[in-house]
This record gives structure tokens, sequence and C-alpha cells, in this order.
């Protein structure tokens, strides 16, 4: 049910909280938006509190300035687990993959869960690999679904009052379509998925382009979920 006010004005988290139209221009799958939005929680121990904030690109990836201002900020307690979760409106560059291996390998009890809105540049192979070697090191990578721009809206967006279940709906099948790709990035496939912006209609066009190892290395109901193609059943 939602509330008929916004965010309480109590809300420790309230200044720190984008406006809607930031979220909608940053985290719409559909946009090829060159800047990017970092969202993210911190939980450190066994505490229920968890630390939530924003930041942009500045002359550097949103990526680099958390870990700047991580390790900057605070006193690290390697006794002490440390839970981080990014809500990415890019997936991160093959050097922000690098810096990121880089700062867990210096610590070892920090655990990362990345969602991201949209594949950056998911067609360089350095940037493919790169997100390869962060799953291989344990962060987790995942498109971000409904769930999780719902978890968004209402954590981390100023959402007028009465909005606070009212987040964008953005088209499912962007989601799957990105949930396709990132799938032949950890099966070290060839892309699958070829967009492109049409600048004078402001359109932005995809192409599904399915060979025969996609079909072969790819579950079937994640190729169904798309809603695009039918992969051929074969009875006993």
């Amino acid at each position: 049910m939602a509330s008929d006010t916004g965010p309480s004005t109590g809300d420790p988290t309230l200044r720190r909280r984008i406006q809607p139209w930031e979220f909608e221009v940053f985290f719409d799958p559909r946009e090829l938006r060159k800047e990017a939005c970092l969202l993210y929680e911190i939980q450190w121990g066994k505490s229920h509190k968890i630390w939530r904030n924003s930041s942009q690109n500045s002359t550097k990836h949103v990526e680099l300035n958390f870990i700047e201002k991580f390790t900057s900020e605070r006193h690290f307690c390697s006794s002490v687990s440390c839970s981080i979760i990014w809500f990415l409106s890019w997936s991160p560059c093959w050097e922000c993959s690098k810096a990121i291996r880089e700062f867990l390998s210096q610590r070892p009890t920090v655990t990362l869960v990345i969602f991201v809105s949209r594949l950056y540049q998911h067609m360089d192979q350095q940037n493919r690999q790169g997100l390869r070697d962060l799953i291989n090191s344990g962060v987790t990578i995942q498109i971000m679904g409904a769930s999780e721009y719902d978890h968004c809206w209402r954590n981390f967006v100023n959402y007028p009052p009465g909005e606070e279940a009212h987040w964008p709906r953005y088209p499912p099948l962007w989601m799957k379509l990105y949930a396709l790709e990132l799938h032949c990035i950890i099966l070290s496939l060839p892309p699958c998925v070829m967009i492109s912006r049409r600048c004078q209609k402001r359109l932005t066009l995809f192409k599904l382009i399915l060979q025969k190892c996609h079909y072969q290395m790819i579950p079937a109901h994640i190729l169904l979920a798309t809603g695009l193609i039918q992969v051929p059943v074969t009875w006993r």
C-alpha cells in the first residue's frame, strides 16, 4: 500500500536521496545516457543498520569514486564483515572491474553484489572479460529487474507523496535482453544483442542475433523469456 506522504522527514537518508527525474533518466534501460549513477548500501557485521548513499560520475567513474570515498572515510577492521550492494545504471568498464578486484583482494571480509540497469559497451572484449573476471573473483552481477527498481525507488528516491509504489515501469523486454547478453558474457559466448541509437527520432533499437552456440549453451528458459524466439523441442 502506498503511503499518503513521501519519505518521512525524519528519514536519515532523505538528504542523500536522488530526485525522481534523476532516477528515471539514469536507470531507464532504453536510454544510452553517457553519465552513470551508483546507488549503494553498506552493512557492517551483524548490525541491522544499512547505510545508503548515491554517487555520480565526476572526473572519474562512479566505481572509482566509491572506492576512494570508502577507503578514505573508513578505518577498515579486517575482523568485521562488510556487505555492499551496488545498483549501477551502467555495468563497470574493464578498468573499473580491475580496480574493484584490487579493492576486494585487499579486503577479504568484504562481499559485493552488483545490479546493473545496462551493460556498458558490451561488444568490447575487454569489458566482457572484465565482468567475467569480477564474477570469477566472487562478485555477483545481475541485471536489475522489477524488484530491484522498486527497492531503489522506495529507498533511494525522494518520491512525491502517495507515489511510494509508483516507480517507472520500464519495458521488461529490455531487462530480459540485457540478462540474456549477460549470460553470453558469463559463458564466453559471442554477443547476441546489438544495440544502436537513432538520434533523430531518439529511438534505441536492438537486434537479436543468435548463433548455434547460443542455443547450445544458454538455458532454454532464458532464451524463451525474451518472447522473441522459439526454441525447438525434441520429443522422445
